[in-house]
């Protein structure tokens, strides 16, 4: 059964603006295993930016009703060997979700030259 479900689209270019104007918010949004992996990339905005969008969708699908100030780091994007993206969670992030007693996190992500989208569903 489905606890939650969550989508968010992204201007790449919003994000590099982001990242470009401030080292801050790169490691207040991301995890260290996140800016490794982005960087390594051909496009590393692009991968930047799809991962914005998966803790945006993870967020949405976990029922939070303020975003905000939310600890983005501990939402951390990770890749298996065939290159297949899940949620991994650390520190208050993962707590929150073992409380809940909640299931397995899917997560689908995509993109264009202009903009990256995820989709993150969270069974019960």
């Amino acid at each position: 059964m489905i606890a939650g479900i969550g989508t968010d689209i992204v201007e790449i270019k919003r994000i590099e603006d982001k990242l470009t104007r401030s080292e801050y918010f790169k490691e207040h949004v991301f995890s260290s295993v996140e800016i490794a992996y982005c960087e390594k990339q051909h496009k590393p905005y692009v991968s930047f930016a799809a991962r914005w969008a998966v803790k945006e969708a993870y967020l949405k699908a976990f029922g939070l009703k303020f975003i905000g100030n939310h600890r983005l780091h501990e939402i951390e994007t990770v890749n298996d060997e065939d290159g297949k993206p899940s949620i991994k969670l650390n520190g208050k992030a993962f707590v929150e979700y073992e409380e809940r007693k909640l299931g397995n996190i899917h997560v689908s992500i995509s993109h264009t030259d202009t903009h990256a989208i995820a989709y993150v569903i969270i069974e019960n």
